[in-house]
């Protein structure tokens, strides 16, 4: 007896929602964790209602990362400084092991802990790792315990910034455009590291 297609058992695990960030640089294309779902939710919403449409990319530092999503940077004026802005609310951390700050990482931008001890994420401000490759055995040594054998090949290979790991909500990865990334971090920018050229970003959901 054969059983139809339709009587096979399917998955419950939901797709990954994919977006697509769009820059003069290019495009960087990714997916949104569903182990994050608060993050993911309001990112979506965000991006579905334009908010992010127009924003920069603010803070830019080669070796490091690039963030954006501050909606004080739209139409901002050459020099202003940016950095305070969000949406009006927090969202609850959901840090998880699982994800690392590895290139490419889409994390949320936080205030400190001195003011801010749950490390609760900015509503809409958020960075995309570039980092740098790691020695994936010193980085073992330092942090015996802490990543499994393919995060520390992860580490070696692609690089990222580890220190960041434990701090800030993952909540997402680019998996194409990582040369945009490099094209970004590589623009000339002033002293608050704001690029002297304004980036400006689209960010539509798949």
């Amino acid at each position: 007896m054969n059983v139809s297609a339709d009587a096979q058992p399917k998955s419950s695990a939901p797709s990954q929602v994919k977006f697509v960030i769009h820059t003069d640089y290019g495009d960087m294309k990714g997916v949104l964790y569903n182990e994050t779902p608060q993050h993911r939710d309001n990112f979506v919403k965000l991006a579905k209602s334009g908010f992010f449409n127009g924003l920069l990319f603010h803070r830019v530092i080669q070796g490091f990362m690039i963030q954006g999503g501050d909606p004080d940077s739209k139409n901002a004026k050459a020099g202003q400084q940016l950095g305070a802005g969000g949406p009006g609310y927090t969202v609850p951390a959901e840090i998880n092991p699982a994800f690392i700050h590895k290139k490419g990482a889409l994390s949320a931008a936080r205030q400190g802990d001195a003011v801010n001890p749950k490390k609760a994420s900015s509503g809409s401000q958020f960075y995309i790792v570039q980092g740098q490759k790691q020695d994936a055995q010193r980085l073992g040594a330092q942090y015996p315990g802490k990543y499994s054998a393919e995060q520390l090949e992860t580490y070696k290979i692609l690089g990222g910034t580890p220190f960041l790991d434990g701090e800030y909500t993952v909540f997402g990865e680019v998996t194409e455009g990582f040369d945009v990334i490099d094209k970004i971090a590589a623009v000339q920018k002033d002293k608050s590291d704001r690029p002297l050229t304004d980036i400006k970003m689209t960010i539509t959901i798949k």
